[in-house]
């Protein structure tokens, strides 16, 4: 289901969105849930359906369907199963459409060449799959300050303090292949110097302010029934803590991500158009 908007639920309209694919359907729901919120005032009922690559099983999914129309977004490679997929839409009077048969036309018209259909090509067990793994299990170990000695072996560290949403970009990051290690900044406790002078990794710092901070910090004592009248969530300590984390950043040459108002996908992309530019030119500017 996609997520809540800011805009009132009773003014808003409920409408039926079936994603049929013959592979994990990752792609296909990504590429709804992109367009589906682009519409403030109607809420999509997802009804997904991996993994459809038989007569049987698409029979299935076209008598769901016929009970609940409504919008039908399909990633097939399969031709008959796709023919009698658009047919049955037809008759149904509903609208059914292919997501990568444009990309898929602009691919063979600039190459000049036929597509060979494969389907879930992108979930081949290749080198590219191994290395996500490698980078999954090696960020999962370094997680939250662990294991520090290890810093040359990662190819990003970040660093911030509390509640900067370090884990959830580390792990973000390691999903698109890349060996991520995290280190806390913890008020009176110095930074590991293996960190500080760390030469094959980019660093990057992560940033917020402190109305942002001190929510989520406030948020989680409350979630774990814990005693909210500490220094941790006190605005003047946190943005002491902020300021000495920015004058850490900027003495080190660290660019800084500024994480209040960004998605943790947001916040990656920034930091892998950082790496890309450290890689190609060894030049990164201080802030973004």
């Amino acid at each position: 289901m996609i997520p809540d908007r800011e805009t009132n639920p009773l003014s808003q309209t409920f409408f039926h969105l079936h994603l049929v694919s013959d592979a994990t359907g990752e792609t296909l729901t990504a590429v709804a849930r992109a367009a589906a919120v682009q519409y403030a005032s109607a809420r999509p009922i997802e009804h997904v359906y991996p993994l459809v690559r038989t007569q049987r099983q698409l029979d299935r999914v076209i008598s769901e369907i016929e009970g609940n129309p409504g919008i039908v977004l399909f990633t097939i490679v399969n031709s008959d199963l796709t023919a009698r997929l658009e047919t049955k839409c037809r008759e149904f009077g509903v609208p059914c459409v292919s997501v990568l048969a444009p990309v898929l036309d602009v691919f063979r018209s600039y190459l000049g060449v036929e597509l060979t259909p494969r389907v879930g090509a992108q979930h081949t067990l290749d080198a590219a799959y191994f290395q996500r793994i490698d980078a999954l299990n090696f960020t999962m170990v370094h997680d939250d300050g662990q294991l520090q000695e290890d810093v040359e072996d990662a190819d990003i560290v970040l660093v911030g303090i509390s509640r900067t949403s370090k884990t959830p970009t580390s792990i973000y990051l390691a999903n698109r292949g890349f060996k991520t290690l995290n280190v806390p900044l913890v008020p009176n406790i110095p930074i590991d110097p293996l960190v500080l002078n760390a030469v094959k990794p980019l660093v990057v710092g992560l940033i917020a302010s402190p109305e942002r901070i001190v929510q989520i910090r406030e948020n989680r004592l409350l979630a774990l029934n814990a005693d909210t009248g500490t220094d941790y969530v006190d605005r003047t300590n946190v943005s002491q803590e902020i300021a000495a984390s920015r004058r850490l950043f900027m003495e080190r040459g660290w660019p800084m991500i500024d994480v209040t108002r960004r998605s943790i996908e947001e916040t990656a992309a920034g930091i892998i158009a950082l790496h890309t530019e450290r890689r190609q030119s060894g030049r990164i500017s201080n802030e973004t």
